[in-house]
């Protein structure tokens, strides 16, 4: 029984190689009925509705009509542009293209996400999109290249549009909130002792939303306007790892500790500054589409589409 098993399941197996054998060869050959007529002179049949056929040539005069103006505009705007750019000796380098994708990046909760939502909805490859980006910082540059933005006009911005821009300065805190003069010495004389801030706040903390975390408030910015200004104004007196006096709000004593504390680079600030140079440069330069007329005007473009 066990030979004549063994004997059954080898003819099986060559019954499938065989098979297999046979349907790839049957797959290597095209269709007939798909097969292009080379005397066709609407090119290659790619799909068939009954007696009824489409063509690449069909396919291809469908997308010209439908999208063949824009893409041509978009072919000659972008040659127009890096002509004028090649004419002026205004270039546009991989840095730079580098830190507007980054910019852009912000937001997403990675880089791959970034790409897959430019794909996904803009048709771009990580590629096209650099490519894009190119043209773009460049189209920009033209338009601003006699523009000038003085370093305190931008400080004067920033200053007057604190709301558009993240607080260069933000302090980790944690606080300890308590009722009564004698609570706040209780808190000292615990401190004192060694103890945790974390677990003193967890003992005698009246805030029920932050005594479970240890008192933490979390990361806020120098001028946090939900937080009080005498809180705020005690928490940005200390050093790291520094505990401040009682500070009384609201009938309350708070009692800070500064955690951590996160400064802006002086890299940052400049980076920060160029990004509103440039956004207040552009806001006084033509719009970009009668920048980009003008050019086409200067190298006599014609489009007879």
């Amino acid at each position: 029984m066990k030979i004549l098993w063994g004997v059954n399941a080898l003819l099986l197996l060559v019954v499938v190689i065989l098979s297999s054998v046979i349907f790839a060869e049957l797959f290597k050959k095209p269709p007939t009925t798909m097969k292009p007529d080379p005397s066709d002179p609407r090119g290659r049949v790619i799909a068939k509705l009954g007696d009824k056929t489409i063509t690449s040539e069909d396919l291809n005069q469908q997308l010209l009509q439908k999208h063949g103006r824009e893409l041509l505009d978009q072919m000659v705007d972008h040659e127009v542009v890096r002509m004028e750019g090649n004419a002026e000796g205004v270039t546009v380098t991989e840095d730079e293209i580098t830190k507007e994708l980054k910019r852009m990046q912000q937001g997403y909760d990675s880089e791959t996400q970034f790409y897959e939502s430019m794909q996904e909805q803009l048709g771009f490859t990580p590629e096209s999109l650099r490519t894009d980006l190119f043209n773009k910082l460049l189209l920009e540059k033209l338009a601003t290249k006699s523009i000038t933005i003085t370093d305190e006009q931008v400080d004067s911005y920033i200053k007057a549009h604190p709301d558009e821009f993240i607080s260069p300065v933000q302090l980790r805190l944690q606080q300890i909130v308590v009722g009564s003069k004698e609570q706040t010495d209780k808190v000292a004389a615990d401190l004192n002792k060694g103890m945790d801030f974390a677990q003193v706040a967890k003992n005698r903390s009246l805030d029920d939303s932050t005594r479970n975390k240890g008192g933490d408030l979390g990361w806020l910015d120098e001028n946090d306007p939900f937080m009080a200004p005498s809180i705020m104004s005690a928490a940005k007196k200390l050093k790291v790892g520094e505990v401040s006096k009682p500070v009384l709000f609201n009938d309350n004593f708070y009692i800070l500790k500064l955690k951590e504390l996160k400064e802006d680079s002086k890299a940052k600030k400049d980076e920060l500054k160029e990004i509103v140079r440039k956004e207040m440069a552009l806001r006084e330069a033509p719009p970009l589409k009668d920048v980009m007329l003008k050019l086409r005007e200067r190298w006599k473009v014609s489009i007879t589409f």
